[in-house]
């Protein structure tokens, strides 16, 4: 199974975990009864003969290897006094998918598809899950936003680029270097472009933004949609001029000349994309606010 990036959803003050697992959104059931019955309250709700038959009928649509067999025998004492299931008895006995346990004390607990969580959203109460839902839609409206798909397609643009300023220095400027050690040259290009395009170095912004960096995000992730555009011109100019041999301040002072007139154009016919990108839903929030 193939993990990504946890995010997040709050509701009824609660912070509810949502991991990307092999393309399909799964919902921590965990975090959504934190502080009330905890497991015994998931064991509960699997334990029922309606939740049950939704699970099965959930994996027999979607997943090819479920075993029917062993599923109609829980299917069979659902409901019973003596009847007990857990998401771990379920997972090994059928083969399931729907339903995943993770270990560990940071993103640990058990998480299910949307599908299923909405699911176990109503045996909370109608309106948990109401609000579950609301919240959901709201992310998807965020993720599927046209200036965050558009981000993040520059933002691919210009790490593609920078490969390309990158063979440039390997190329032109590691073979010729006595003083620096070849890691330090790729880092002291790339706070050229990141000096004449943001205003500061990588290590300055790590310093300025210390909860961000924990995150895992860089100087480049906090760019605008216009930054990244120039950021990417600016990838290949650099590259072009390392190749022409012109000496590393004459080719800052033209960066900052170029990027000056470049910014200055981009801004000018698009105010929300030359927005920082402080966070997921910046540009949804402010192209809200701009159609009032």
């Amino acid at each position: 199974m193939f993990f990504k990036k946890t995010k997040q959803l709050i509701v009824d003050n609660k912070p509810i975990s949502i991991h990307k697992i092999d393309g399909e959104d799964y919902i921590c059931l965990t975090d959504m009864i934190r502080g009330e019955e905890g497991v015994d309250h998931i064991k509960n709700w699997m334990r029922n003969r309606n939740t049950v038959e939704f699970l099965g009928l959930w994996e027999s649509i979607h997943n090819e290897n479920f075993k029917g067999v062993e599923f109609d025998t829980f299917r069979k004492e659902a409901g019973l006094n003596s009847f007990t299931l857990t998401p771990k008895k379920w997972v090994e006995a059928t083969n399931a998918k729907g339903i995943i346990s993770k270990s560990g004390r940071f993103g640990g607990g058990t998480y299910a598809h949307k599908d299923i969580a909405f699911e176990f959203g109503t045996w909370i109460s109608p309106a948990f899950k109401l609000y579950l839902i609301k919240e959901y839609q709201k992310l998807k409206e965020i993720e599927n936003n046209q200036y965050n798909l558009e981000w993040n397609v520059k933002r691919l643009i210009s790490k593609t680029n920078y490969l390309l300023h990158t063979d440039a220095i390997k190329d032109h400027i590691i073979p010729e270097s006595k003083k620096w050690h070849k890691d330090l040259e790729y880092a002291e290009e790339a706070d050229i472009l990141n000096v004449a395009v943001f205003g500061c170095t990588a290590k300055e912004w790590k310093e300025n933004n210390p909860k961000r960096c924990k995150d895992g995000e860089n100087l480049r992730d906090s760019a605008s949609i216009n930054e990244l555009v120039i950021l990417s011109n600016a990838e290949n100019l650099n590259s072009e001029m390392i190749r022409e041999g012109l000496d590393r301040k004459t080719r800052f002072i033209r960066l900052q000349e170029i990027i000056h007139r470049q910014k200055k154009v981009l801004n000018e016919r698009d105010f929300i994309k030359s927005m920082k990108k402080t966070s997921e839903d910046v540009y949804v929030i402010e192209n809200k606010k701009t159609k009032k």
